[in-house]
């Protein structure tokens, strides 16, 4: 017998079946309610609150597809099992389609249908999990989500909320491609008193060099070939709003000067104009580039940089954060299945296994497509391990200095130790570098702050508080 009893309706206006069904199940350690016509099941469902319905297709008040829409309709966590005479399989098929869960055909092998059952329950179990799971590791900022359960995530969503309110104040966000920059950004937007204003996209690697003044800033009439007519700028369209400067890395060196400009005292002048135009808006920029070398190294001007990095926002790697491939898979799978208009699939635990075993280089963004390839190439209901594409079954890259690593001592270690001393000893070998110190840890510079001062804060006075630049 089960620990609990999910409840089973039985409709079917046979009553030997009706009846055989009930005391079967009733004997495998379920509750069961049955029911003679689609009215009387109806009934049940508003009252008995079932887990799982047997739905005869013929009713003498009903057809079993139009009653199997109408029992969903008040109910979208119903499983519903199709029961079918012999011959009927066309139909049988087309009420999956329409919802059903599977269909058996009579006379019923109540040991196949068994196990039918215990799937299909299983398979509310985990839609039930999975809609627990997605609110508690959910922040919404009006339309935008962001997704996860990791302390860096955690930490963004908190910095987002703070400086969404100083409402002029530039934001740098970096990351990897795919970590979701334009996201946060549009989460800053969205929480801001901006959030009814424009938020205008500048993607700085795809505007050719001759034509990113006019494309920031605009053109009056004649100020070059072509310029038949005043043309105004991405930067004025964002007035009262959010201008965000995607892949600000790219930007070529003239432009960033007047990028500078603005950012000062948020005045422009068109090409070919000669009056100033202010406009208020606040500026986001976001990278994949390390901006930090590409100062040392004259490519990226520091005022530039210094002036962007009023709040920086370093969005980890997919493979730094672990905990956030399952949240994010499970929002990805019910985002895409509303896309695609069809019921969300399930991603069972061994398919969860995988995905949490790959190290994602494309991030977050390759881990979509990933499912939503799935979704695309498979059909509906469970995702298992079978399903997802061989070359993510790789297990998690081990680090190529294992070799140069401890063993595991047989009475164990405090892991945060290890990275203390590991981070002390690069800390130590570079003079306070930070970005020296990074490179011989293989990590980001922002990634090593993010961990120096994560250790700062517990008052751990084997790293240092401050760091040489």
């Amino acid at each position: 017998m089960r620990n609990e009893q999910p409840v089973i309706v039985v409709v079917d206006d046979e009553d030997l079946i009706r009846t055989w069904l009930g005391e079967k199940l009733r004997a495998a350690g379920y509750a069961v309610e049955t029911a003679a016509t689609g009215a009387e099941g109806r009934r049940l469902v508003l009252s008995a609150d079932p887990a799982l319905m047997l739905l005869d297709l013929r009713l003498p008040d009903g057809d079993g597809i139009r009653l199997l829409q109408e029992f969903r309709e008040i109910d979208r966590d119903l499983i519903v099992i199709i029961v079918t005479a012999y011959g009927e399989i066309e139909t049988a098929v087309e009420s999956v389609k329409s919802g059903a869960y599977d269909f058996v055909e009579k006379p019923v092998d109540f040991d196949t249908l068994l196990l039918t059952i215990e799937k299909a329950l299983e398979t509310r179990r985990l839609r039930r999990q999975v809609a627990a799971f997605r609110e508690q590791h959910r922040w919404r900022f009006a339309n935008i989500d962001l997704v996860g359960r990791s302390p860096a995530l955690q930490s963004i969503v908190e910095t987002v909320e703070k400086v969404a309110q100083a409402e002029s104040a530039a934001v740098l966000l970096t990351g990897e491609s795919g970590t979701g920059k334009e996201l946060v950004a549009r989460a800053i937007h969205a929480q801001s008193p901006r959030s009814d204003q424009p938020f205008v996209e500048v993607n700085c690697s795809a505007l050719p060099e001759n034509l990113v003044e006019s494309e920031l800033f605009g053109h009056e009439r004649g100020a070059f070939t072509d310029a038949r007519s005043r043309k105004q700028g991405l930067a004025e369209l964002a007035d009262g709003g959010t201008l965000f400067l995607d892949e600000i890395g790219d930007m070529p060196a003239a432009a960033q000067a007047k990028v500078l400009r603005f950012l000062e005292d948020s005045r422009f002048k068109r090409v070919g104009g000669t009056s100033d135009i202010k406009v208020d808006a606040r500026v986001i920029a976001a990278t994949n580039h390390d901006l930090d070398r590409m100062v040392e190294s004259g490519a990226f001007r520091s005022d530039l940089f210094f002036r962007l990095k009023v709040v920086p926002i370093h969005i980890p790697p997919l493979r730094e954060r672990r905990e956030d491939i399952v949240p994010l898979a499970l929002f990805f799978v019910e985002q895409l299945s509303q896309d695609l208009k069809r019921d969300p699939a399930t991603l069972t635990e061994s398919a969860l296994r995988v995905l949490e075993g790959y190290s994602w280089p494309g991030n977050a963004r390759e881990l979509r497509n990933v499912l939503e390839r799935i979704l695309i190439l498979g059909g509906a209901g469970d995702i298992r391990a079978e399903d997802i594409p061989v070359e993510i079954h790789e297990p998690f890259p081990a680090s190529p200095d294992d070799a140069y690593v401890c063993d595991l001592p047989p009475e164990g270690l405090r892991l945060e130790d290890v990275e203390r001393h590991l981070m002390r000893q690069a800390l130590v070998r570079t003079s306070g570098n930070v970005t020296r110190a990074a490179d011989l840890l293989g990590l980001s510079r922002d990634t090593l702050r993010y961990r120096l001062a994560k250790h700062s804060n517990r008052s751990d006075p084997a790293v240092p508080e401050s760091d040489s630049p």
